[in-house]
């Protein structure tokens, strides 16, 4: 007996429209695209950024502003391309009236992602929040950030070794 896996259609989204939402106001197209929680961390992250514009002559906040808007606009556009993608091929799928095997399709919708990220947000989040409490000042913060480059380098130096260790098992047949 097979068992049937359903998932969550989501019908077809225009990328144009998503991102003219996007540029009009940062985290409406991801709102658009369905993804509301993003929606809204995007919506929050750019109030931050921009409260953060009187705070201090540094230029990187402008920058980090300025990256972050065009970012979500990118981000938008490509979630709702993706998100027809995934529409068109489900519907050819069933009118082809093929069947992908339980495994693979639980392989295709595995979740995937790092305890990195969450580390580094919960710290920012502790740090700005120190900052808000006069704990620590923003400019002292804000002289710091390239610590942040120094740790996303480290973390895709450690991304790629672990991927390049896996790919050297996955080749010897051992297991991952």
């Amino acid at each position: 007996m097979e068992e049937k896996i359903k998932i969550e259609k989501k019908p077809a989204r225009s990328p144009a429209l998503a991102g003219i939402f996007s540029a009009i106001f940062p985290g409406t197209g991801a709102i658009y695209n369905g993804s509301y929680l993003k929606g809204l961390m995007f919506i929050v992250i750019f109030a931050g950024l921009v409260t953060m514009q009187s705070r201090g002559p540094q230029p990187f906040v402008g920058l980090l502003l300025a990256g972050f808007y065009f970012f979500q606009i990118i981000d938008s556009v490509h979630e709702a391309r993706r998100i027809s993608a995934a529409s068109a091929g489900e519907e050819m799928a069933e009118k082809a009236s093929t069947r992908v095997s339980m495994e693979a399709e639980l392989e295709l919708y595995r979740p995937s992602g790092s305890i990195s990220w969450g580390i580094i947000l919960i710290l920012l989040g502790g740090l700005f929040l120190l900052a808000n409490f006069d704990l620590i000042s923003y400019d002292s913060l804000l002289d710091y950030w390239p610590l942040l480059l120094i740790g996303l380098g480290l973390k895709l130096l450690a991304d790629y070794f672990t991927s390049q260790k896996k790919h050297k098992n996955q080749e010897k047949g051992e297991p991952r």
